[in-house]
């Protein structure tokens, strides 16, 4: 299997998965320190980045299926980075074109429908170049390929994890504040990284082409409770605040982010298994941020 993103957050455990599930696993490695990482855990390196079509598309063509986790994250430059995952997606399905070899692609929960959690059966509104990531899961769904969407949790959370909570462990070490927006009603989804891993080896082996999975363990976990398990993990009070408090992460912070994952629990019985955001926090998962 040929994984972008392998020595990333998700992309490494998933990279821990596969080879224990017997994979053979082949991993775009854009640095030496990267490589290493990828060799000391038994899986063979490509080198490359997101912006080498060349060694993206000799990765798809040799392997029989492609799980692509990369992502620029360019906060400072969006429109680059949806101009790259839209590039990178159209190479690699392009490569499997004709063939059955799944394509397993990260995606996100976004566009969320009025008064209820997002499922599976809500396609992305988003399509285009300018559109958030590129439009890519609607490119990739209509690409003739097998397909496979995997809408991540905005937070996929555990030891070691640099995402959004650690930023959010962060700013209150910094500020002295374990703080939340207005009531610290709205909320995000939220699943181990683990579990999440899990998920990726099962649609590899059993999506159909056009699955939509929601890698979500807990539907929906209120921006308060959040704050008040950094604050105990800190020592440090709790209170609402405005949302210049996180910078760029305040406009985040403050969005319902929520999906279901009944449909996928459901159908290709997975069964989350792994600790709560809330329980990881407090046992000092988030130490490092």
């Amino acid at each position: 299997m040929f994984v972008t993103g392998a020595s990333g957050w998700i992309g490494s455990h998933a990279v821990g998965e596969l080879l224990s599930a017997d994979h053979e696993v082949v991993g775009l490695a854009r640095t030496d320190a990267a490589a290493a990482a990828l060799q000391a855990r038994g899986a063979a390196v490509l080198r490359g980045d997101l912006d080498d079509l060349d060694a993206l598309r000799r990765g798809a063509s040799g392997a029989d299926a492609v799980v692509h986790l990369a992502n620029k994250h360019d906060w400072a430059n969006p429109a680059e980075s949806n101009r790259a995952e839209r590039t990178a997606v159209d190479t690699l399905t392009d490569a499997l074109a004709g063939t059955d070899r799944p394509f397993l692609f990260a995606s996100g929960l976004a566009a969320l429908p009025s008064g209820r959690p997002l499922t599976e059966t809500d396609a992305s509104p988003f399509s285009g170049p300018d559109a958030p990531r590129g439009g890519a899961e609607n490119l990739a769904l209509d690409k003739g390929v097998r397909a496979i969407a995997a809408r991540f949790a905005p937070t996929v959370h555990g030891t070691g994890d640099h995402g959004f909570v650690a930023q959010l462990v962060a700013t209150a070490r910094r500020t002295g504040v374990a703080g939340y927006l207005g009531d610290g009603l709205t909320a995000w989804s939220a699943v181990h990284v683990d579990d999440a891993a899990r998920l990726i080896r099962i649609g590899l082996e059993r999506a159909p082409a056009g699955t939509r999975l929601h890698a979500v363990a807990e539907e929906a976990v209120p921006s308060r409770e959040i704050a008040e398990a950094i604050g105990r993990s800190l020592n440090l009070p709790v209170r609402p605040v405005e949302a210049e408090h996180f910078g760029f992460l305040g406009q985040f912070f403050g969005t319902d982010m929520i999906a279901s994952s009944e449909i996928t629990r459901t159908t290709f019985d997975w069964k989350p298994t792994g600790p709560t955001l809330t329980e990881d926090i407090e046992a000092g998962a988030y130490a490092h941020a």
